[in-house]
Formats: C-alpha cells, structure tokens, sequence
C-alpha cells in the first residue's frame, strides 16, 4: 500500500513549508513510530541499521555455524536455506532469489516454456498486476489475464468460464491488496482442480503463504502440495532482511536457478539476508498461529471501539481475519485520519495505526494493521481505550 492518501497540497508557511505537506506528515508518522512506548503494529524492518544488525548478531549462532565458510555464489548456507524451504514446503527443491518479483516471473517463464502457452491468468488485484509496473509482459514475454472481481480469490466458477486458454493460474495467498483474504480449504481445492480441467498448471504466489496454516487448519506442507510451484518471501512474515525461495519439482528449480543467473539474480555472496531468514524462521515462523489468533481479538475489539465512540460507520475487512494483518476503513478522508493517528502517537506515546493511510472510495480511508509480537502485549480492553482516544482526535465526529 503505498503513500499516495498524504500527498495533500501543501496550503502551510515555516521552516518546512517547501515539503510536501504528505512528506512531513509520512516524516512525522515515522518518528512517531520510532517514540513511541506502545504500539500496535511495530514491523521489525521499521527498525535502525544498528536495531537490525544486533538482531542478527544476536540470533546468527543459534541458526548457523559461523564458522563455516561463508557462500559464494549460492553455495554453503544458501543451499542451506533452499533445503530448509524445500523440506517446510515439501517440494523436491527450493531456490533462492533476492525478490520475489524476479522468483515469479523465472516460475511462470519456466512453466510458459512446458506448456508452450506464455497466458498467465490471475486476479486483477495480485502483485504483479498492481505493484510490478508490467514486469510480467515487459521482460518476461507473459501475457497476464484477469480473473474474478472484487475482494476475493478467483472462483472455481470463474476459472471455468474464462473465455481464453491460459498455461499457468497465478494464486495470491493471502490476497494482500483485498485486505490479506483466503478461501476456504474447499474452495481453493476446487479452484486448483477447475485449473487443471483446463490442463494449466498452478503456481502459488505465498509471499505470506507462512500465515495462511491457521485459517485453512493445514500444514505448509499441505498447502504448497496443492500448486506446480510455490513462491515464498523471508521479509513479509519472518522479518527477515529480503529475499525470497521459488519451491518445486526439481526439475524446475534447476531450470530456474538457470534463469536467475540470466536475470542477475545469482550474488556473490548473500549470507546476511539469508541468516536473517535462517533466524526468522526459527523465531517468528512457530509464533505466526499466535499472531493469527490474536488478530481476530484486536479486530473485534477495534469493531467495537469504533461503535462505542459513536463513528458513523467503521469496518474491519476481513471482520474475523485470515492472517495476522487486515484492514481497517473509515469515513474519512484519509489526510484527516493520518494527522489524528500521527497526534495521537506524539502526544501520548500510544499507536494506535502505524501505518499509512489511503483512499478506499469517496470520503473513506483505509489502512492496515499487522498483529506481530508487540501486538501481542494489547488486551482487548488497550485496543478500545486506544480507539476511544483516537477517535476524540477526529473533527466532527456527531
């Protein structure tokens, strides 16, 4: 999600009157998240250089012998890592990448050349289609097709019903920009068997794939058996530092790794990402079901905080989250929203939304909340104070 809600003209004189007034207030939210005594979501990569080395340092022992050689090109602790995710995931083989962007688009140009059909189908609202300014059809010769609509994963209706023959059905797990929504079990069965009726493969975009075993009751492992090929980030869930694994059969993980030279996604060495995603997966991966669970208190308890303090309207979307981040929707513009939950850090050292916000429609705002571990310090009774408090920061609330 990106910025764009506070990028408001700038009507303000002083010292800083020739910054954007967006660019202050985004200045000031970041200080506010960094003073802050308590907040709700505190992302582990908002913190400083210095913040971030130590937790490698600290946790860097506990995963890995550092006394081995460190990798060249791939090799020692990174072939350690693309196991590890094979094993979690259950697939033959794994391969590490620096983004997930360059992950994607080796998976689906690989699958492209098997099935000799470079038709990618996939949500209008999936990464790709939202954040990767066309990189599919810009350097990856792939032609994306829409399918489904609205807030939801495609159905197995829908997949059906495509009008156009595609190679490769592209799932977002969660679907991040329709507020990090799943299916059922059920459905996404049903879905991947309507994508196979149609003789195309399925690839399983998870960047947050490591949320998702709470709300479907499954193990990694079931869940990735599902998809052709699954891709996973080490920074979206586990705090690591970047990076992302490309998992499946072996085969196309050796074709893969191919490709990733030719993208120049083959470092020389790549060690202090790969140990924090060592580290995150030790740490951060068995307390996700935690997070999950606890989402769903802070969801209800922000629901009900908004209806006490007599918002006219107010939603939590998805209202029982599916993973430990969601979003939240107010009937306000999002400039008025921002500078009430920038104030209310500043001036009490409690933040309620760290986030940014943007626009969801006319005169609504929208943001997201991730419930990691300093979420889970919020009782049900903190997360309504915080709302009455930050509500009493609206204007004209009657």
């Amino acid at each position: 999600m990106t910025d764009t809600s506070e990028q408001s003209t700038d009507q303000e004189t002083g010292p800083d009157a020739q910054a954007p007034a967006w660019e202050r207030l985004q200045d000031r939210r970041v200080a506010a998240q960094r003073q802050a005594r308590r907040a709700l979501s505190r992302a582990g990569w908002r913190g400083t250089i210095g913040e971030r080395l130590a937790l490698l340092t600290e946790g860097a022992a506990e995963v890995c012998d550092l006394d081995e050689p460190a990798d060249v090109y791939g090799s020692g602790i990174v072939a350690g890592l693309e196991a590890r995710v094979a094993s979690l995931l259950g697939t033959e083989a794994a391969a590490f990448f620096p983004t997930g962007t360059m992950a994607q688009q080796v998976a689906l140009r690989c699958w492209a050349g098997r099935t000799g059909d470079p038709v990618v189908a996939l949500h209008p609202l999936s990464h790709p289609e939202v954040h990767e300014r066309h990189a599919f059809s810009q350097v990856s010769g792939l032609r994306p097709v829409r399918v489904g609509e609205g807030p939801a994963l495609p159905t197995a209706a829908e997949i059906r019903d495509l009008e156009e023959p595609f190679g490769a059905l592209m799932l977002e797990l969660p679907l991040r920009d329709a507020g990090y929504v799943l299916p059922t079990w059920e459905e996404l069965t049903e879905v991947v068997g309507a994508a196979r009726e149609r003789d195309a493969v399925v690839h399983f975009d998870g960047a947050r794939l490591w949320e998702c075993t709470d709300h479907f009751g499954r193990s990694l492992a079931e869940i990735a058996g599902l998809a052709d090929s699954v891709y996973v980030s080490f920074y979206k869930s586990l705090d690591g530092f970047g990076g992302a694994a490309l998992a499946g059969p072996k085969t196309l993980v050796e074709e893969a790794k191919t490709w990733r030279h030719r993208y120049g996604g083959t470092v020389f060495q790549q060690f202090p990402t790969v140990l924090s995603a060592l580290v995150g997966l030790d740490r951060e991966l068995p307390r996700l079901p935690e997070y999950v669970r606890h989402a769903r208190v802070v969801a209800a308890a922000l629901r009900e905080g908004f209806a006490a303090a007599g918002v006219p309207w107010a939603r939590v979307h998805p209202e029982v989250p599916h993973t430990h981040e969601f979003q939240v929707w107010l009937p306000y513009a999002p400039e008025v929203v921002a500078e009430a939950a920038v104030r209310q850090g500043e001036e009490t050292s409690v933040l309620l939304f760290a986030n940014a916000w943007d626009t969801a429609g006319p005169g609504l705002a929208r943001t997201e909340v991730g419930v990691r571990a300093a979420g889970l310090e919020w009782t049900a009774g903190d997360v309504r104070e915080a709302v009455r408090d930050f509500v009493d920061r609206l204007p004209d609330r009657a």
